[in-house]
């Protein structure tokens, strides 16, 4: 079904959802709009945008530490800031185990950066030449498509909004961060992180 740019407008202007987020959810639903908004509510895009512009000053530092062995110290230690717009959405249980889930996740699943825009230019671009080498003798458009999809991987390896949730694969760590957003209406933001791992860098 061809979804046109009026429908997709609609939707945005409904939602505050993004432009893809609205296409894809109208092309799911058949191009029924209240059933797009619900898809979109379900998967917490609902509101995004329009969050985007107010400030997050509000949140937690949440500490996760490994301990394998409950006989010796811990090895391994993650420091989370996430924060809100305000102290009561902050001071709630649901909220820290947010960041408390997240920390646990950069535990296990060791990012690099948190957002796309935080990998270094000159990184993405050896990554885009090392991609464009394996597909050599191709024809560019294929190789192009092949450059995006490893590149996509990539980011899935190291940035930690792309990463797949730990406990749920078919979600994002932005997905989780997304759905908690929309259900209190307000905008979050995963400010920073530290991994520390005993022997590392000795």
């Amino acid at each position: 079904m061809e979804i046109t740019a009026a429908q997709v407008k609609a939707l945005r202007d409904a939602t505050g959802a993004g432009m893809m987020d609205c296409r894809n959810a109208l092309r799911e639903a058949g191009g029924d709009l209240d059933k797009a908004t619900q898809l979109l509510r379900e998967a917490g895009k609902a509101g995004v945008e329009k969050r985007a512009g107010r400030s997050a000053t509000q949140g937690v530092v949440d500490a996760y530490l490994h301990t394998p062995d409950p006989n010796l110290p811990p090895k391994l230690g993650v420091l989370v800031e996430l924060d809100c717009e305000t102290d009561f959405v902050a001071a709630t249980d649901e909220f820290q185990r947010l960041a408390h889930e997240i920390a646990l996740h950069i535990a296990v699943a060791d990012p690099t950066y948190i957002r796309r825009e935080d990998v270094p230019d000159h990184v993405v671009e050896k990554e885009r030449e090392i991609y464009a080498s394996q597909a050599e003798g191709k024809p560019d458009h294929v190789v192009e498509r092949i450059v995006e999809g490893k590149l996509k991987d990539y980011y899935k390896q190291v940035v930690l909004l792309d990463q797949p949730y730990i406990r749920d694969d078919k979600r994002t760590i932005q997905d989780l961060i997304d759905t908690y957003a929309a259900k209190v209406r307000e905008k979050l933001v995963l400010r920073r992180f530290a991994r520390f791992r005993v022997g590392e860098g000795a």
